[in-house]
């Protein structure tokens, strides 16, 4: 009991100061999720609690060194003790039943979010040891900086030009894997500006430590106007396939880089070609895209 006690003081006190980013949502996927963290947190109380307290009176009361205890080993099953730690089990089996069911559909990454708003579409490519994102209906590029307005919702198309790994901006909600040759799909909102940290949340080789990425979200109505000022920087590259072969070379890329011109269809070139005989190989070779 003493160590329960210790384990919650010092849980606590690590949370009063430290930043927990998944406990700090600023999105109604996550808050959605911390809210499921907190009832199952709850639940889980229910059933720890009583069980520990059961414990240390148990413990006390019949210790060898009490010779006050009645000894009665004669004694058989409580039909009322039973059906309480029968009933007690069954009744949280079926909230925590309802609640999974609910929130399965509520949090199902796939699902569009209830918005009046257009979702803005970025796909986001995994890559060794850096996260590219295009913006298709923008024909622009940007890589370890995803730029997204807030308030709006956020359709992310995530794909792996090397191993699987797994894209994650814990404030934001959700976590979804990148698998080479497929596509899926994350839908997230960010309920104010600011810049939240993302980062792979499956380990992925040499520098999976530093495959990490920032969210930026600004003002929905300065989003475009801001684009078009990042698309128009001096310091922009144009992403064509030469470019991208060059890009998906194994490596850290420590400051992050935006392209103001994308070759179309880079994504489904990227997909595709590990649906080809030899698209594997040039994966594992590090050659990019065939040019």
């Amino acid at each position: 009991m003493l160590l329960l006690v210790a384990l919650v003081v010092l849980v606590g006190w690590y949370l009063r100061r430290h930043t927990v980013d998944v406990l700090q949502p600023a999105g109604q996927i996550g808050q959605k999720e911390r809210n499921l963290m907190e009832f199952t947190l709850l639940i889980s109380l229910i059933v720890v609690v009583p069980v520990f307290c059961m414990l240390a009176f148990i413990v006390v009361r019949y210790r060898e060194s009490n010779k006050h205890a009645t000894y009665s080993p004669e004694l058989e099953g409580n039909r009322a003790a039973e059906a309480v730690w029968w009933a007690i089990p069954a009744i949280i089996i079926g909230v925590i039943s309802v609640v999974t069911w609910r929130s399965s559909y509520a949090l199902d990454p796939f699902r569009p979010l209830d918005s009046t708003k257009q979702a803005v579409h970025i796909q986001a490519v995994s890559m060794d040891w850096k996260w590219l994102f295009i913006y298709p209906d923008r024909h622009m590029a940007s890589v370890n900086e995803a730029f997204i307005p807030a308030n709006t919702p956020v359709d992310f198309e995530i794909t792996s030009d090397s191993v699987m790994t797994s894209f994650w901006v814990p404030q934001l909600g959700g976590q979804m894997y990148a698998m080479p040759g497929m596509s899926t799909n994350l839908n997230l909102e960010a309920s104010r500006s600011g810049i939240f940290n993302g980062s792979t949340a499956n380990i992925a080789g040499k520098g999976f430590s530093d495959m990490t990425f920032k969210v930026i979200a600004v003002p929905s109505g300065q989003y475009s106007n801001w684009m078009q000022d990042y698309r128009a920087a001096p310091d922009t590259y144009a992403l064509t396939a030469a470019a991208y072969n060059d890009l998906a070379r194994p490596g850290v890329l420590k400051t992050p880089r935006v392209y103001n011109a994308v070759d179309p269809g880079l994504y489904d070139k990227i997909q595709v070609k590990y649906m080809t005989p030899t698209g594997g190989d040039n994966a594992a070779a590090g050659t990019g895209l065939n040019t």
